[in-house]
């Protein structure tokens, strides 16, 4: 065996900072034998090690196989250099020199080692709140520049005691560094205030006491966690799941529930294999699951949808509130309808005024707003719904290096997105454009993701909207150049870039509504796409939408539109006998305006079809939360498929679909009084089968075999499992979102790489 010496360099980046990384590369470097030293610097973690070559490469290639729960390694590079003769192996203090590329973990759920310590009454962190370790607890929510070291973050003011600087400098401990390390002696403080901020004066010694006590006497909690303010309230408890309700301006829209453990999580859903380990997953994210029939919950908590939200206790505060009295807990988002999320003590105070009843709060300070991730589980899969904590800021690979650019994201279910070379740092959730509060949040979500990726790009992207927040502050940013990109086109790209796809695409882009090239609203989408441009292949027939934006809060206005479309002038004779009947004293005005194009926009909306439909079988004739009559018909759809209703494909220059046919079936169906379980049922198959009817067509003009599926549309399950069905079944390859949500929380993504693509088209032709 060779004895010759190396010394070796290497440079690790990724996530690598605040997981138990550099006590992970000393463990390896001194079980093989060798000397040398790690430590921080801005662009990752570096070793050197020094030892025989057999030793070196044994080394370097366990590294990557066995890393720290929460690291993400992204690369590594290696160079011998000069021998030191060291022999010893030693984690040193942190450079600071360099160009910042280090990637910021996220936050991640307590860990059972911590668990065992915290449940344990002769630990001295027994019941403590803030217990975390290298491998667990909070991250870029305390962050305030990298490296991620402890005097960056907001436990900065917390001089370690002197068994915690034991523990955070021993490299064997498991706290070793670990940033937020904390004990009852130095740590943060929790305590409990009233409405007015004014602590309880009999809680001093156990806040948590007086807080279930509260929530068990129906009081509305607000908790401050890791990202921010939940407001609490027993999910058990009708009248108080109802005062949050109303307080809170949120009338329908379903509320999450957080559970004691796996066990309470069966009593009111359907838990799998794979909802099993998404919950239970360092991520924690809220997993929508279908319900099971439990009257332990409130009745108000997620009326008329098929899935409950559920997550497990994800800090140390969640498991003491949850140990005893209380089962479940409504936790949802501290907040007005609309606005972001508190974080601190004095906004929360303000901010909830009326709505909280008493205040759980602590010291520690929330730097970065981070909402609860919200995903599901289809085709086996994880699916996400909303990628925000425990996921969120780590970015997507990319297939290839691009140009920087900077993705402002669309209007609604806001993100942002940095490109820096072959990663796409995207924000967590910022939400909806509507409010100043919002747009205010958007701001600080720009300066967190230019300080992340280090890199303030002068190649804007936005959306081709013209009255859109985002596409406006494009303009009023520095920049060299604004991209403006087409909504649809971004939802396909933002796939094709999860997935590493390069060249053309069928796109089926199904949603509520995007502006389109021709200035209408698109939204049921067969484009011919690659990263750079797309074609128009095909859409659904349009209809027009009386009352534009109305027509979305009031699904009735829909489905007159469709009945019209359909029936010709019959149609107000056809809805007088229809669930529509309540709207009849419209029903001229509404026809002069679409007669004359007044107010009425042409739209191809997909989603305003699963709109109309559940007007049309009375399900829901308007709505309090975007989504809620397509999730009620979802839910309605409960009854196995027996047929599939007709529908109209016209070829031209471009595919048209038309579903007068299936409205006309659906209509024939209510009145002759079938179930509408079973109406719903068949819609959702009628539906896949024709969109996968139209992409086969394009793919007989094209001869493209691959299928990219986005849109919010397809948060449906049933609708995205039966079509990825349908289309796998005529020999597609079918492609779906890996880590982004459907919805528009994928837009930046696909903004930003087709903005990059075209640069490099320009740069290309010159």
């Amino acid at each position: 065996m060779s004895r010759k010496i190396r010394r070796v360099r290497c440079l690790f980046t990724g996530i690598v900072q605040g997981v138990g990384f550099r006590p992970y590369i000393y463990r390896m470097a001194t079980n093989y034998s060798l000397g040398g030293f790690v430590c921080n610097i801005p662009e990752g973690v570096v070793a050197e090690v020094e030892g025989t070559a057999p030793q070196i490469e044994a080394f370097l290639s366990a590294v990557p196989k066995e890393l720290p729960p929460a690291a993400a390694l992204t690369a590594l590079s290696n160079t011998d250099v000069s021998l030191l003769g060291e022999t010893e192996f030693q984690i040193i203090s942190s450079r600071a020199e360099g160009n910042k590329a280090v990637l910021i973990a996220p936050d991640i759920a307590v860990c059972e080692n911590c668990l065992r310590e915290f449940r344990d009454p002769g630990d001295r962190r027994y019941r403590y709140p803030f217990i975390n370790c290298t491998d667990c607890g909070p991250r870029l929510t305390i962050i305030r520049d990298v490296p991620y070291d402890r005097e960056k973050t907001s436990m900065a003011c917390f001089p370690l005691c002197p068994q915690c600087r034991a523990e955070y400098e021993n490299p064997a401990n498991r706290r070793f560094h670990a940033e937020p390390n904390a004990c009852p002696s130095c740590g943060p403080k929790l305590w409990l205030t009233d409405e007015n901020g004014t602590p309880f004066s009999d809680d001093f010694n156990d806040p948590i006491a007086k807080a279930i006590e509260l929530l068990s006497k129906g009081k509305i909690l607000a908790v401050k966690g890791l990202g921010g303010f939940h407001l609490a309230v027993d999910a058990t408890d009708e009248g108080a799941v109802r005062r949050l309700r109303s307080r809170k301006y949120r009338e329908e829209k379903p509320l999450a529930v957080m559970v004691r453990d796996l066990e309470a999580a069966s009593k009111i859903a359907e838990i799998g294999d794979r909802e099993r380990k998404l919950l239970f997953s360092p991520q924690r994210p809220i997993v929508l699951c279908r319900k099971r029939g439990a009257k332990e919950i409130a009745p108000s908590v997620a009326p008329g949808v098929p899935d409950r939200g559920i997550m497990l206790p994800y800090t140390p505060l969640h498991y003491l509130l949850l140990e005893n009295t209380l089962s479940a807990l409504v936790m949802t988002s501290a907040n007005q309808s609309d606005e972001p999320i508190c974080i601190g003590n004095r906004e929360a105070l303000k901010r909830l005024k009326g709505i909280a009843d008493a205040y759980l709060l602590h010291n520690r300070d929330i730097l970065v707003r981070c909402d609860d991730s919200v995903a599901t589980v289809t085709q086996g899969k994880t699916f996400m719904i909303r990628r925000s904590r425990g996921y969120a800021p780590k970015p997507i690979p990319l297939l290839r290096s691009c140009p920087n650019v900077l993705a402002l994201g669309p209007q609604l279910k806001t993100t942002l997105c940095i490109l820096k070379g072959n990663l796409a740092y995207l924000s967590p959730h910022i939400g909806d454009m509507d409010t100043p509060e919002a747009r205010k949040f958007h701001q600080e979500s720009l300066q967190l993701m230019e300080r992340i990726a280090q890199c303030r790009p002068d190649v804007l992207a936005c959306d081709l909207h013209p009255a859109y927040y985002t596409t406006r502050l494009a303009e009023e940013l520095p920049h060299r150049t604004v991209l403006r990109i087409q909504h649809h086109h971004a939802h396909i790209v933002s796939a094709m870039a999860e997935n590493g796809l390069t060249g053309k695409v069928i796109g089926l882009a199904m949603d509520g509504t995007g502006y389109g090239t021709d200035g209408t609203a698109w939204g049921c989408e067969f484009l011919l796409a690659d990263e750079v441009d797309f074609q128009r292949a095909g859409h659904l027939r349009p209809y027009p939408l009386p009352g534009s934006d109305r027509a979305v809060r009031e699904p009735w206005r829909a489905a007159v539109s469709l009945l019209r479309e359909s029936y010709g002038e019959f149609w107000r004779e056809i809805a007088g006998n229809l669930p529509l009947k309540d709207h009849a004293p419209h029903f001229e005005l509404l026809d002069k305006m679409m007669a004359h194009g007044l107010n009425s926009p042409p739209t191809s909306s997909l989603g305003r079809v699963f709109d109309a439909v559940a007007a049309l079988l009375g399900i829901r004739q308007v709505v309090n939360f975007e989504g809620q009559a397509a999730m009620a018909l979802e839910a309605m759809a409960s009854a196995p498929a027996e047929k599939t209703y007709t529908f109209d494909i016209f070829e031209g220059d471009r595919i048209v679909l038309d579903l007068r046919p299936l409205i006309r079936a659906i209509v024939q169906e209510q009145l002759s009084g079938r179930e509408p379980q079973k109406i719903a049922s068949d819609f959702h198959r009628t539906l896949s089968r024709a969109l996968a009817a139209v992409t086969a067509k394009i793919r007989m003009r094209t001869g493209i075999e691959k299928a990219v599926l986005s849109g919010g549309c397809f948060q449906n399950r049933i609708l995205l499992d039966s079509v990825a069905r349908e289309l796998e079944q005529e020999g597609f390859a079918v492609y779906l979102h890996r880590d982004l949500p459907p919805n528009d929380g994928c837009i930046a993504l696909g903004q930003a790489v087709a903005a990059a693509a075209r640069m490099e088209r320009q740069e290309a032709g010159r």
